[in-house]
């Protein structure tokens, strides 16, 4: 059996997980037609209590900002990296200190039946945010230059956010990709010249 090397970030900080030269869903779906293993994956189980509520909300914000797989009540998984590993290992911390019990756990799904079947629906939750960003862009095209170029800086800003969260890129990456870059260099329309 081939050793499982670590997942590797792309350069930028921008959120697709490489292992050599092909992307996390590339390689999911290589070893969905071979032999191998599935993927390792990193854990979160935690219990954090009801009073106070902030530091729950807190910590589910910071899950879902994080772009978890929720598998159950209280479990959580991304792809084993450095970084998600680091990250849950905060929120671990985070849980403890509000009072609450947290475990972190390095394992593989038992199937790739099962392997796929999480990033599926990881890529499906960030395909559904690129394509509010797509829908945001195309129908902002007919309004002036200075509120349209405001709107391509933040939405730029929130594809970045978006993309810190994608371990499974989907199709609709690329064409918000596409809307917000045509959205911030569209041309201005001349004004019509007013018979006199």
């Amino acid at each position: 059996m081939q050793p499982r090397l670590p997942w590797k970030k792309l350069g930028g900080g921008v959120g697709q997980a490489r292992r050599g030269t092909r992307t996390v869903v590339e390689d999911v779906r290589v070893r969905a037609n071979s032999s191998a293993v599935p993927g390792t994956w990193v854990l979160l189980s935690y219990r954090v209590p009801r009073e106070p509520s902030t530091p729950r909300i807190s910590i589910w914000r910071k899950l879902k900002r994080l772009g978890v797989a929720q598998l159950s009540d209280g479990l959580v998984a991304l792809p084993a990296d450095a970084r998600t590993r680091e990250h849950l290992d905060w929120i671990a911390n985070e849980v403890t200190e509000a009072g609450g019990t947290a475990a972190l756990w390095v394992a593989q799904p038992a199937t790739l039946a099962t392997e796929r079947e999480v990033a599926g629906v990881m890529a499906t939750a960030r395909a559904a945010e690129y394509a509010a960003i797509t829908d945001e862009a195309t129908a902002a095209a007919h309004l002036a230059e200075t509120a349209r170029l405001s709107l391509a800086r933040r939405l730029r800003a929130e594809l970045r956010r978006i993309q810190r969260r994608d371990y499974f890129p989907p199709a609709e990456r690329d064409m918000a990709t596409a809307a917000t870059a045509a959205l911030a260099t569209m041309a201005v329309p001349e004004p019509k010249e007013q018979p006199l």
